[in-house]
């Protein structure tokens, strides 16, 4: 990548509007442009402004069906690059939340979220953690499944599917924990398992999820993990 072509992207990230965006969009899905102007608090007319330069600038894709024009990430590369950002970037000292609601939110956050197409927050460091505790999952040259790691995925019905150059695993640093989480096809296929099984459940309009009292004891039967950690 040329100079001017990282600064081209920084410069795409670096307006406060479609910073707001493109972190709203670590949820995974695809959200309208009426969506994200709501989200963002500004005009209709703003955001679609916004979002014409970041699909041009390769940060976004867009899907039209219909009327309705849908705007995406546009890949689980920048993806990491954005949560890579946001955790760089977090404050060392927090402000406190204006609001017990705000604090609500922050703290379900913390506990569990979705970071893109994986797990973070506590409960995603806490399967890493495990994983790695277990013989499933080497940190110490790099993130990689273990040969008993992949036999792992199979026993427990998880099909790994290749996805072009992505790796099938790769630390991501959490943002709240400060530690790498497990991402990679690997942290994507157990992400969509834990939600399709009804492991997790997502709550809120923001990215958190919760681990369901079935998610408890499926996650303490197959990766030794106390359900206490997980509250």
């Amino acid at each position: 990548m040329a100079a001017e072509d990282l600064a081209a992207l920084a410069a795409l990230l670096a307006d406060e509007t479609r910073a707001a965006f493109v972190l709203a969009l670590l949820d995974g899905r695809a959200w309208t442009a009426g969506e994200l102007a709501r989200h963002a608090r500004v005009a209709p007319s703003t955001a679609s402004e916004h979002l014409g330069k970041l699909v041009a600038g390769g940060v976004l894709a867009e899907e039209r069906q219909g009327r309705h024009r849908y705007v995406r990430l546009a890949d689980a590369g920048i993806a990491h690059l954005v949560e890579d950002l946001a955790a760089r970037s977090e404050p060392t000292r927090k402000k406190p939340p204006h609001s017990l609601r705000a604090a609500s939110a922050g703290h379900a956050m913390a506990r569990g979220r979705t970071c893109y197409d994986h797990l973070a927050g506590r409960l995603g460091i806490a399967i890493t953690e495990a994983m790695t505790v277990r013989g499933l999952l080497r940190q110490d040259t790099g993130f990689a499944l273990t040969d008993a790691g992949v036999a792992w995925f199979g026993e427990q019905g998880i099909a790994l599917v290749a996805a072009g150059r992505r790796p099938v695993a790769r630390g991501c640093l959490d943002r709240t924990e400060r530690r790498p989480h497990l991402a990679g096809v690997a942290g994507a296929a157990l992400c969509r398992h834990a939600l399709d099984s009804g492991w997790c459940v997502r709550i809120g309009s923001e990215r958190a999820v919760k681990v369901t009292s079935e998610g408890e004891r499926a996650l303490q039967r197959v990766l030794g993990i106390e359900p206490a950690i997980l509250r």
